[in-house]
């Protein structure tokens, strides 16, 4: 601590406060205006008070600290050279910058008027060479040699100051203002951010995949920049009869058609095109207008149109569609630019036919008959079914008839015949040198299933049925293989002779 920080003690309990640093009463010549830090003045009438010497105060009769010097707390240090002394009647006064007292210590009492014998000091009332004047001039020459130079005093100062300033300009270099438009809401902030990724990250602006940035995340900042951020829209967009899922950046309907570069000129719009689109985005049907051709009763017409099918831009184009009349495309497909569509007019009728279903054969094996014979068992029935027909005249020309219904009338019967797999006999004894082919030459041509015009005689030797069946045959002779039909005509000659063939018998002999 410095002396200024200490009050002095002059005459009759007068006290001054020091004006600065190692400043006494000492320090002022008479008619000197003393001036405190609190900025009261004190005239130097003090100075010849001081001189003159209080009376002794009375010491304190207990044991303590110090008499004469303010009080201190026990226990603690305070360097003596800190304070101005002053000594009570009869004591010896110190100079600053006089060799200062040791630590001063709680119980270490200095008497009033007593002697201090530390660092050389002078004995207790002796008379201090020069006397009061000559003491308080050196002070001040001491003082003008201790005064630290300006410059040195200043420079910490100026220092300080450049470096705060340096810190302010390179706080305010990094802030920038910024104007940032997120979905069309603009607004001015300052940031420190160096780039567009790091401004929205400090922002809270999050993006997507399908939003806009300009300029792109990850452009420098300046001061005075504009960074924009737009936000992708889902629209579920059915355009001229094909869907798909497109994004978009604009707010309105209309913007969109333009963003997407859909011609809405004369389209058909399912929604308002000033109506605003939401972040959840909106469903929408466009049509745009089309050239079509429609060809009907001889005629082309050609339109525009948007209509949303073939139908539709028929009956735009004037014309109605009656009874079965159709178009060459479906009538509800979508109509394509540049399109052309045929109406035909279409007459016609129904008609019903009754058709034949034909009976299945089926066939057993049968031992006792000879093989190649085969014997209907049961005889196959027809079946019948009834199918209806549309006769239609197309734009006045017959088109095949197309069948549109059909029902059975009689389910058909199935046909039984048994298959005969006995071995035929070598040869009938009396009957095997004839010449049987000639015979058979001249009854029927050679021909196994021959069949007279009247129905009652068939196979290679003419056989009735009722002779056939007597010899062993089954069904109809002309039925049987050739050899089953030799060998019952052997049998027949070994039994009657050639009286059977009254016309042909004479050839068997030669």
């Amino acid at each position: 601590m410095s002396s200024s920080q200490y009050e002095t003690y002059g005459p009759a309990g007068v006290t001054g406060v020091t004006g600065a640093t190692g400043t006494s009463y000492e320090d002022y010549e008479p008619n000197e205006a003393y001036a405190s830090p609190n900025g009261h003045g004190y005239p130097d009438t003090y100075q010849p008070a001081y001189e003159a010497r209080a009376p002794e105060p009375e010491v304190p009769a207990e044991p303590g600290p110090g008499r004469g010097l303010p009080r201190q707390a026990e226990g603690v240090e305070v360097a003596y050279g800190a304070y101005d002394a002053y000594g009570t009647p009869g004591g010896a006064h110190e100079e600053r910058g006089a060799p200062v007292f040791g630590a001063y210590r709680a119980g270490e009492a200095y008497g009033l008027g007593g002697a201090r014998a530390e660092h050389g000091a002078p004995a207790p009332g002796a008379p201090t060479p020069g006397g009061r004047a000559a003491a308080r001039r050196g002070a001040r020459r001491k003082r003008g040699t201790e005064r630290p130079d300006p410059l040195r005093r200043l420079l910490p100062q100026a220092l300080v100051v450049a470096f705060l300033a340096g810190g302010t300009s390179a706080f305010v270099a990094n802030d920038k203002a910024i104007e940032l438009s997120v979905d069309g809401k603009p607004r001015t902030l300052h940031t420190f951010a160096d780039d567009v990724t790091e401004l929205l990250a400090d922002e809270g602006v999050r993006v997507g995949a399908h939003d806009v940035v300009a300029p792109a995340p990850g452009t420098a900042l300046a001061s005075g920049d504009e960074v924009a951020v737009h936000y992708g829209r889902p629209v579920h967009l059915t355009l001229d009869g094909h869907r798909r899922k497109v994004w978009t950046t604009a707010h309105t309907v209309d913007g969109a058609l333009r963003q997407l570069g859909v011609r809405a000129e004369g389209a058909y719009v399912s929604t308002s095109r000033s109506q605003r689109i939401g972040r959840e985005g909106l469903a929408l049907d466009v049509r745009t207008e089309r050239t079509v051709t429609i060809m009907a009763d001889g005629r082309a017409r050609t339109i525009r149109t948007n209509a949303a099918s073939v139908r539709e831009a028929v009956e735009e184009a004037g014309i109605t569609l009656r009874g079965q009349d159709t178009t060459s495309v479906a009538p509800g497909s979508f109509p394509r630019d540049g399109q052309t569509v045929t109406v035909m007019r279409i007459t016609g009728t129904k008609e019903v036919r009754e058709e034949v279903i034909p009976f299945e054969v089926e066939r057993t094996l049968d031992p006792s008959l000879f093989k190649g014979t085969e014997v209907v068992e049961r005889a196959g029935q027809l079946g019948a079914r009834r199918v209806t027909y549309s006769l239609r005249t197309v734009n006045g020309v017959k088109q095949r008839p197309r069948r549109i219904k059909s029902e059975v009338v009689r389910q058909p019967g199935a046909q039984l015949v048994k298959v005969g797999t006995k071995p035929h006999p070598p040869s009938v004894a009396g009957a095997d040198h004839l010449n049987w082919s000639g015979l058979a030459a001249c009854e029927s041509g050679g021909r196994p299933g021959a069949v007279d015009p009247s129905g009652t005689y068939g196979g290679l030797y003419q056989f009735d049925g009722r002779t056939w069946h007597a010899l062993g045959g089954s069904g109809r002779p002309q039925d049987a293989p050739a050899a089953e039909q030799t060998f019952r005509a052997k049998k027949l000659y070994v039994r009657r002779g050639a009286s059977p063939w009254p016309h042909c018998g004479m050839r068997l002999h030669s």
